[in-house]
């Protein structure tokens, strides 16, 4: 079914089959019930600090009570990725999103100061990373706001001595920060 003919069949319902068509969407399937529940109560702090805090476990995992070892970081960027893209989907503010974006490159850098990390992979998926984040910032008009963040992101990947640290340059450059 198209846009249109979407509109045309709601146009020819009366607004009790309207109430009844968003209750059912609602009770049925969950990413309805999601929106609905973010519209009417954001909370998008509380939203933000629950994202960082599953970000940062799969940097820094919790060792549970009575075990006797402590789990292995995970360094997923999908975790990150999907809780971004869900913040962009509900319409969550850009800035929020943003420093969600920073955040998530910002716990795996301080992983990779106290720990090893050799797979060329994790490297790559941080600068591409850092390259939607740049992107997401410049787009929505907040770089200011975000520059000095920009910058210690990038001069940690020197400290750091990251292999691909000059991609991280080359991004910098072109926006002339």
């Amino acid at each position: 079914m198209s846009k249109r003919d979407l509109k045309k069949y709601l146009t020819e319902l009366n607004k009790e089959q309207l109430e009844e068509q968003i209750i059912e969407l609602y009770e049925k399937f969950v990413p309805v019930k999601t929106f609905y529940d973010f519209v009417f109560n954001p909370k998008e702090d509380k939203l933000l600090q629950e994202s960082k805090t599953k970000i940062s476990h799969e940097y820094f995992p919790i060792k549970k009570p009575n075990a006797k070892w402590r789990p292995k970081a995970k360094m997923r960027r999908s975790v990150a990725q999907k809780m971004i893209k869900h913040f962009i989907v509900l319409g969550v503010d850009p800035f929020i999103v943003a420093d969600l974006m920073l955040y998530n490159i910002e716990i795996a850098q301080t992983f990779s100061l106290g720990n090893f990390v050799k797979q060329e992979l994790f490297y790559k998926s941080m600068f591409n990373s850092f390259e939607q984040a740049v992107n997401f910032i410049i787009s929505n008009g907040i770089l200011s706001e975000f520059k000095t963040r920009i910058l210690e992101i990038q001069q940690q990947t020197i400290q750091q001595k990251w292999k691909n640290k000059y991609d991280f340059e080359a991004i910098l450059d072109k926006i002339d920060l």
